[in-house]
């Protein structure tokens, strides 16, 4: 394998060093601003072994890395209905209601919300619902490794796949790989980033 950058479904032998990876990303732009004014550890040392727990059992999480070394992960769900968004935006609604004070959870109900309401109902889809790259790994094509996998498979399976960028720079990451903007754009509340929703269509 040696020094070369490679994509691979995550297995459970991968979940702990996934679960270091995506927690030393807390600066992405959606996290980061959920997470403003309050730790960073609670988190990591529940928020994101949940996500990965999660995301090996009912989803599938590509890695890209060279040789062990995991420098990107993403999750990517097989969408057949919104009935998941609906459920994950009524949970974060009801533990809103336990500790309202709290604007963690109010910019995270927001979003499940928003999530609930705005993804295409158009089924089936792939949906990248996020993609980190380790801040010491960044600019090293890793994230753009594993869209060009995925949409290779998508391709020759004539399945379309949906997303969001969050910033301006992912938008035009995408957009190198096939996917346009919807013409809609989310602005989330309190100086939140814009969320800009795009597909890829094979």
């Amino acid at each position: 394998m040696g020094d070369t950058l490679t994509v691979r479904r995550a297995t459970e032998a991968d979940r702990d060093s996934a679960i270091e990876a995506f927690g030393r990303c807390t600066d992405e732009v959606v996290t980061a601003w959920i997470l403003e004014g309050h730790p960073v550890e609670p988190f990591r040392d529940e928020h994101v072994p949940e996500l990965i727990d999660r995301g090996l059992k009912e989803d599938e999480i590509w890695l890209a890395g060279v040789g062990e070394e995991i420098w990107a992960v993403s999750i990517w769900q097989h969408v057949t209905s919104a009935d998941r968004f609906v459920a994950e935006a009524e949970q974060t609604r009801a533990l809103l209601e336990q500790v309202p004070d709290l604007s963690l959870m109010r910019r995270l109900t927001v979003l499940t919300a928003l999530l609930a309401e705005e993804h295409p109902r158009e089924f089936p889809h792939e949906y990248l619902q996020v993609i980190v790259t380790v801040p010491e790994h960044r600019s090293k094509g890793a994230g753009a490794a594993i869209l060009a996998d995925r949409l290779k498979v998508y391709t020759d399976e004539q399945v379309p796949a949906f997303l969001e960028a969050s910033t301006e720079r992912s938008s035009r990451l995408y957009a190198r790989h096939g996917f346009e903007g919807t013409g809609k754009t989310h602005a989330l509340p309190e100086n939140g980033p814009t969320l800009r929703p795009m597909w890829f269509r094979p």
